[in-house]
This record gives C-alpha cells, sequence and structure tokens, in this order.
C-alpha cells in the first residue's frame, strides 16, 4: 500500500512538474515586447477541482477594469490565431481572454467534449468576475462549440455575463452527432480530432480517406452501426458513449438549456446563422425555446445563405457551387463589437438589427427583418401527396383528396447496390438533375405570381410500413423556369421518434401512423413566376448515417441479418407539406 501511494505521489508530481514547464515555456514565447500584456499560461479551476488552461490579453499599462470577452472553446489551434482575436477585444477597448474546455492545453483532465462545460463555464465566468482588470461585465462570442458553450453557460447564468454573441451553436444532440434521433456519421472522426491529445489531432482530422473507407466497409459488409470503431481499427470512447443514447435524455438534456431552463434566461442574445449550416437546426433550436419560454428575452438573429464555415466569416461569394448576392455578404466582426458596445458600454445598437430576426432574401439580393420567426411568413402553400401522374412526377395538389389512395414504395434493406434518400443533402445547390431511382417526387402547378419561401417546412406524413421502425426523408425543391433544381431545404428523422425525442414509440405494423414533422431547414428564397416546387419523399437507406432496419431492436445494434422481408412502406395520399411563404 505503501509504494502504492509512492508511486501515485510521484506521478502526480510529474504532472505538475510536466505542466509547470509546459507554462514557463509558453510565457517565456509570448515575453516580447508589444502593445498588449499578454498572459498565455493562466489556470483557473473548477468548483470539482479541474484545471482549466487561459490566456488573456491587455493593453499594456491599462490598469482600468474593462467589461471582459470570453471565448471558450475546445478548439486549441495555432497560438498566433488564438492570440489575433484576443487582440482585437483588447482594440476595441476590451480585456480579452481565451478559455480552452476540461482536458485541453494545460488541463491535465480527461478531455469529454459537452459533458462539463454548463457548470465548468459557469465557474470560468466567475473567476474572471473577481480579477481586478474586470469590472463585472462578461461577453462571449465565437462560433460551433464555442457557440455551443455560451448557451451551456445559460443553463445557469451567472450574474457577471451579460450577453452571447453564439454564431451556428451546436446543440449536442440535437443536429449532431443525431439529427431528429438519427445518428450521422460526419461527427465520427470529429471525437478524435478533438479528444485524442491536448490540441488538436489535424492528422486524424484531415484524414478523410480513412474515415470513407471505414463508411464503405461498414455499408457493404452490413454489419452493425456499433462496430464502426471496429472497422476503423481504433477505438472510439465518445462515438460508443454518444450512441448508447438514442433518445434525446438526461445525458443531452443537462449540457444546455432544455425547456424550463429558457425561461430564467434574460440576457440580450445576437445570433447568427446560415440556411445551408449543417447543425442550423442545433442553432435554431436554441432560439425557438427562447422565444416560447421567455417572449421577452431580447433575442436577435441574422441569417443568409452561409454554411457552417462561412457564417464564421460572414459569408462566402460561392457556396455549394452558388452564387449568393453580393449584399448577403457582411462583416461579421464588425457587427459583433458593435453588438458588445452596445450591450456593454451603452453605444449604438447594430443598424443591420432592422428587427429581431434579419434575413437576406435569397434571388432578391435584399435583407428583410421581422418579429420573430414565426413571423416571417404570413401564409403557406399546403400540397397534399397524390397517385396522379404529373409527367416523371406525380401531382402536389393544393386541396386533399375525397379518397384514401397510396403510393406503395418497397425497399431491399439488404440490397447495397441501391441506397435512397441520396439527394437530401445541398451540395451543390442548384443542380440540372435529381435521383429519381428511389422515393416519390411531387410538383406543383407553375406559380402565377412571385413569392418568398420564407422560413422552415412543416407536415404531415400517413403511412404504414411492414415493420417497427422506419427513418424518413423530405426533400423540397425549387423547379426554376430554366428546369434546374434549387435546393431549398430537407428533414431526416426517426419515426419511432416523431411524438416525443425523448422516447422511442416503435409503430405498429401495417397500421396508419401519422408522422409529424417541423424540425426542417429555415429558409429565405425569391422563387419567381412560373417556377414550381417539388417534394421529395424517401426512406433514409445510405451510407452518410445510421441504416434503421425497423426491428424492435436499438438500431445500433441492427446488422443485415435483420433486414429479413424487404420494407413495404404506403405513402397516403392525406399526407402533406406546409410550405411558409411571405407573399
Amino acid at each position: 500500500m505503501c509504494n502504492k501511494r509512492i508511486l501515485l505521489f510521484i506521478s502526480l508530481f510529474l504532472v505538475v512538474l510536466n505542466l509547470s514547464a509546459q507554462q514557463r515555456k509558453a510565457t517565456k514565447l509570448t515575453s516580447q515586447t508589444s502593445d498588449y500584456d499578454i498572459q498565455d499560461s493562466v489556470s483557473v479551476k473548477t468548483r470539482d477541482g479541474a484545471i482549466l488552461s487561459a490566456i488573456i490579453v491587455r493593453k499594456k499599462e491599462d490598469t482600468t477594469p474593462k467589461p471582459v470577452i470570453l471565448q471558450y472553446t475546445i478548439y486549441v489551434r495555432d497560438k498566433g490565431r488564438d492570440l489575433k482575436t484576443l487582440k482585437e477585444s483588447a482594440d476595441h477597448g476590451y480585456v480579452g481572454i481565451m478559455i480552452y474546455s476540461r482536458g485541453k492545453r494545460f488541463s491535465p483532465n480527461e478531455i469529454n467534449p459537452y459533458e462539463n462545460e454548463n457548470t465548468d463555464v459557469y465557474d470560468a465566468i466567475d473567476w474572471i468576475s473577481k480579477q481586478k482588470w474586470c469590472n463585472g461585465s462578461v461577453g462571449m462570442f465565437g462560433g460551433s462549440y464555442n457557440g455551443f458553450t455560451q448557451w451551456a453557460a445559460c443553463k445557469t447564468v451567472h450574474p457577471a455575463l451579460k450577453t452571447i454573441v453564439p454564431y451556428v451553436a451546436n446543440r449536442p444532440g440535437m443536429g449532431l452527432p443525431m439529427e431528429n434521433n438519427i445518428f450521422i456519421n460526419p461527427n465520427y472522426e470529429w471525437a478524435f480530432y478533438v479528444s485524442n491529445n491536448k490540441y488538436l489531432d489535424t492528422v486524424s482530422g484531415n484524414n478523410r480517406q480513412r474515415f470513407r473507407t471505414m463508411q464503405s466497409k461498414w455499408w457493404e459488409s452490413g454489419t452493425a452501426y456499433k462496430k464502426l470503431d471496429s472497422i476503423d481499427g481504433e477505438p472510439n470512447r465518445l462515438f460508443q458513449k454518444w450512441i448508447s443514447h438514442p433518445a434525446f435524455d438526461n445525458y443531452w438534456q443537462k449540457m444546455a438549456p432544455y425547456k424550463l431552463d429558457f425561461a430564467q434566461i434574460n440576457i440580450p442574445v445576437l445570433a447568427f446563422d446560415g440556411y445551408y449550416n449543417d447543425s442550423q437546426n442545433s442553432s435554431l433550436y436554441y432560439l425557438r425555446e427562447l422565444q416560447k419560454y421567455n417572449p421577452n428575452t431580447p433575442a436577435y438573429l441574422i441569417i443568409g445563405p452561409y454554411g457552417h464555415f462561412g457564417t464564421q466569416i460572414g459569408g462566402e461569394a460561392v457556396i455549394n457551387d452558388y452564387k449568393v448576392d453580393s449584399l448577403a455578404l457582411i462583416d461579421i466582426k464588425k457587427i459583433t463589437y458593435q453588438w458588445f458596445d452596445f450591450i456593454l458600454k451603452n453605444g449604438t445598437k447594430p443598424e443591420v438589427l432592422k428587427d429581431k430576426i434579419n434575413y437576406e432574401v435569397m434571388g432578391a439580393n435584399s435583407w428583410r427583418s421581422a418579429p420573430s420567426i414565426d413571423k416571417m411568413h404570413n401564409g403557406f402553400l399546403t400540397f397534399y401527396l397524390t397517385n396522379t401522374k404529373s409527367g416523371n412526377f406525380y401531382t402536389a395538389n393544393s386541396k386533399k383528396s375525397g379518397k384514401n389512395d397510396f403510393l406503395l414504395q418497397q425497399i431491399d434493406l439488404a440490397d447495397r447496390q441501391k441506397s435512397s434518400n441520396n439527394d437530401y443533402y445541398p451540395d451543390p445547390i442548384i443542380k440540372k438533375e435529381i435521383d429519381t431511382t428511389s422515393g416519390f417526387r411531387f410538383i406543383s402547378d407553375p406559380l402565377k405570381e412571385p413569392v418568398i419561401v420564407n422560413g422552415s417546412f412543416l407536415g404531415e406524413l400517413k403511412i404504414s410500413i411492414n415493420k417497427r421502425d422506419v427513418d424518413l426523408g423530405v426533400t423540397v425543391y425549387e423547379v426554376l423556369p430554366n428546369g434546374e433544381y434549387f435546393h431549398l431545404s430537407y428533414y431526416i428523422g426517426r419515426a419511432s421518434y416523431a411524438k416525443n425525442i425523448e422516447k422511442r414509440q416503435l409503430l405498429k405494423p401495417d397500421a396508419i401512423e401519422t408522422i409529424s414533422f417541423s424540425n426542417t431547414h429555415l429558409v429565405s428564397k425569391q422563387l419567381s413566376k412560373g417556377s414550381r416546387l417539388l417534394i421529395v419523399i424517401d426512406v433514409n437507406k445510405n451510407s452518410f448515417s445510421q441504416l434503421n432496419y425497423g426491428t424492435d431492436k436499438e438500431v445500433s445494434d441492427e446488422t443485415i441479418k435483420d433486414a429479413k422481408v424487404p420494407l413495404q412502406i404506403k405513402w397516403y395520399t392525406d399526407s402533406f407539406v406546409k410550405i411558409p411563404v411571405l407573399r
């Protein structure tokens, strides 16, 4: 026992010694003459004794307490890049501080993305608020994971936190690593990227061929989804942890505000997002729930034709081969600091914020505003599915048929030569052709006048299947007068979680079920006279995500042996899709 204690003491001593050596080295690297006072080896202790690593940047010889701009991140990038953004905060009259997640940079703790941020960020803000260079006010900004940490800080809002500015914020369990309870594959390698070392594992993160090969082998072999890391050859503990929580259970709920947690969020919020941001479901979830539980909170949104990374730089001239409107491009950093000056220094509200929701209308090259997401539109175009042919498609009818007809689709879930719902992802945004090998396509009459599609589409699918579960896809296009297809929005979701994302409710074979959906991607697009709307419905069976074989087993446990008889799905003609429009 004595020897074990000695070994434990020596191990802890070496960890501390190594940590101190790294910190001294980091301090030496930044001890250069400049206009800034840089502390890059700061340690912040959490309530449970964990250590967080931080960098602080202030204007040299400026001892006046100031508001603090905090960026809280899991991404330990090139130090020069992090210092650059911290210096920008100092140049704008703030103290800039970057704090890295538990386990990252000089933190000796284990790395567990998402799990500790709701308390660790609170403790970090508490520590900041007590420093002599802080005037008691803290603002936060940043994108993706950094956006999530801001909302995690709002699980319990610290009195010193005065505002957040999240760009394309993630919401774990909702958008990634699963969307509407379907686990999607692109998040698999991210687990290695952020957790393999104290910085970032760029070797694994950039090895796309490795993970494409793994994905293809899984798909072709019919192995259980939970065996992905066995196929890859390297254990993925985070992936295994995530797939053990297929419902939006307490594991996911505790990471960020959920339901009544939103009622106590009263600080101003400015969010940025994009129509083609993969995790849009995550970031807009926060705003929708805040509007639902605390509508008086001053929450603003700026959104346009941007992707996940493009949003964080104010947009890109071309996204997924689509040339965006010139007015869509914005100076996101300028707006961010105008906002901080407005909230933290009693400055002027950014001019772009005409109302709570500020959005660029694709194809119109103009910005519009609305008091809420729900009020972006003033009507719906409702389309019922039919079994009436219209050229190569079926008719999308504005009136419900009096007959209870259906279209029958049969899919062999064991067949690896055929996949379905292959085109739901908007890349490229404009296509000359779409996949017609699977599913059904319903086309509207030509529009008699221009109209703006404005918001998130929703609908009800009336289906019956011969199994216990199925994953569904719905994609909406504008068919341009020249015959090209402009991708507007999409939905993928698991039928057994359609009624309640917290609890799986299996379907009854051969019974007619109603699958309601609304968690779709928001978009604003000017449609021209003569354009038509096309709705594609399909079963989601492809190598990009889990494959649901429809048994009563957990989907991650199913294999190709569970395929057995082909899936038969009847799509009933009283199903409908409602597309929000502004006339």
